[in-house]
This record gives C-alpha cells, sequence and structure tokens, in this order.
C-alpha cells in the first residue's frame, strides 16, 4: 500500500509541533529537577547541622535527615511530573491510600517510633541512667526508634516499647547526678534521742562517699511500742548510691555498739 507524500507531511508537521510545545516543558521539567536536587541537597545539610547544634542523638539525626530528604523528593517528582503534563491527581490518591495502608497496618510501631523521637528529642533519661517505667527499673544501655533496653541489677534485660514509654511515667534516678537515701533504725525511748543523731550526723560526715553539700539528714520519725525510728538520710552520687545505704547500715551498727544504744524492748 502507498502512502501518499501529502499524510507524511502532516505526520512530520505533527510531529515537529509536538516536539515544539513539549520541549520547553521537558527543559523546564529538567532545569528544576536538577535545582530542586540541589536545593533539597543544602537543605538536608542545614537541617543536620541545626539537629548538631540541638545535640540531637546520632540515630535521631541520621533518620530525620533521611525522612526529610526522602519526604522532598517526593514532592519534587510530583512536581515536576505536572510540569510534563502526567496527570498528579491520581498518582498523589494512589500514595496517600498506601500510606494509610501501611499505616494501619503498622499502628502499633508508629506509635513506638513516634515515642521513639519524642524520647530522643525531649530526652527524660539518657544512655546509663537509672530509670522506673512501666513498672521496671534498670539502667538505660540503649535507645532505640522503636524501644528502650534497660538492665536490671541482675542483669536482666528488659525491652521496653517506646509508644508505652513515652505515654507513662518516667522516674529518672539519675537526672541529677545525686540521690538521697532513706535508711529506718529504730532505738528505745530510753536513750538521749538528740545525742543519738548528732553521733550519726558527725559519723556520716567522715565518710567520703557521703556528700558534704547537701548535708545528710537524721530525723526522728515515729514512736511505736517503746521505741523511736530515726530515718538516715544521706546524699551521694548517684553511682555511689547502693554503696553508701549500705555504709550507712554499718555506720549506724557501729555507733550503737560503741555507745550502748539498745533496740526498744523486745514485745512479751
Amino acid at each position: 500500500m502507498e502512502i501518499k507524500p501529502l499524510n507524511i507531511e502532516k505526520h512530520i508537521e505533527h510531529i515537529i509541533s509536538i516536539f515544539i510545545e513539549y520541549t520547553p516543558r521537558v527543559i523546564g521539567a529538567l532545569l528544576v529537577l536538577l535545582v530542586g536536587l540541589w536545593l533539597i541537597k543544602r537543605l538536608s545539610k542545614l537541617a543536620t547541622r541545626s539537629m548538631e547544634g540541638r545535640d540531637l542523638d546520632v540515630s535521631l539525626r541520621t533518620f530525620l535527615r533521611s525522612l526529610i530528604s526522602v519526604g522532598l523528593k517526593v514532592v519534587l517528582i510530583v512536581t515536576v511530573a505536572g510540569m510534563l503534563g502526567i496527570g498528579t491527581t491520581s498518582f498523589v490518591t494512589i500514595l496517600g491510600a498506601a500510606g494509610l495502608a501501611v499505616g494501619l497496618a503498622l499502628q502499633g510501631s508508629l506509635s513506638n517510633f513516634a515515642g521513639g523521637v519524642l524520647v530522643l528529642i525531649f530526652k527524660p533519661y539518657r544512655v546509663g541512667d537509672s530509670i522506673e517505667v512501666l513498672g521496671q527499673t534498670g539502667t538505660v544501655k540503649e535507645i532505640q526508634i522503636f524501644n528502650t533496653i534497660l538492665l536490671t541489677s541482675d542483669l536482666k534485660t528488659i525491652i521496653l516499647p517506646n509508644g508505652a514509654v513515652s505515654n507513662g511515667t518516667i522516674i529518672n534516678n539519675t537526672k541529677y547526678g545525686i540521690l538521697r537515701g532513706d535508711i529506718h533504725v529504730t532505738i528505745s525511748t530510753h536513750h538521749d534521742i538528740d545525742l543519738v543523731i548528732k553521733l550519726l550526723i558527725d559519723e556520716l560526715l567522715k565518710h567520703k562517699e557521703i556528700l558534704k553539700d547537701p548535708i545528710p539528714e537524721v530525723t526522728a520519725i515515729k514512736i511505736i511500742d517503746g521505741g523511736v525510728t530515726l530515718s538516715i538520710k544521706p546524699y551521694s552520687l548517684a553511682e555511689n548510691f547502693t554503696h553508701v545505704n549500705s555504709e550507712v547500715i554499718q555506720i549506724a551498727k557501729k555507733i550503737f555498739e560503741e555507745h550502748g544504744i539498745l533496740p526498744p524492748p523486745a514485745k512479751k
């Protein structure tokens, strides 16, 4: 079948018109793509510097930098597609539906992720802190995006979901670096309470691991069954807390033996 010259000319003219129409769009889209990628790179670097200035955790900085970069690149691609005449409405709808489906499927994980971000930003605790949370007590070994890892005093590893942690009550025992003990001893009411308190404080102040400021406290808190209960409250660095409490018990025992301080009489 022979193609007429007139039809060939029409096809060539159509191709040329399409080329003339779309060439500026393609060039403009390429320019926007290149400039956009450069700007995204610059913005990622600026965001990283800002996060470093705020002393954010390394893992959080890395994740947020990736999140910012990927999010901006998705916006850039949709913009470039629109400039080329590609329908973006359905594209955005598909992305939204996919995001919703993934969000519903990973609802628990996303909650833990959000909790991890909050913990890393606001720092209610750091690695090395001793905390009480969700009924668990231990030293923070790792703060991950989804979980917090605790090590208990009996060397058990506890993995806590950050979503629940961030929504619960957190007791940070080492936030300020010092802790106060509270040891109770009971002596007979026949003794001079003021003298016993003075003997205990003087001896506590001699201990090198008990802080002199704040000064240790010894107070009488109750009288029961012929005895007076004294509360001994020494202050120490957080890392010495357990050892100091044990030492205080030995100090009290030594003073009581040296000065003949007796416990209350046994019940009959």
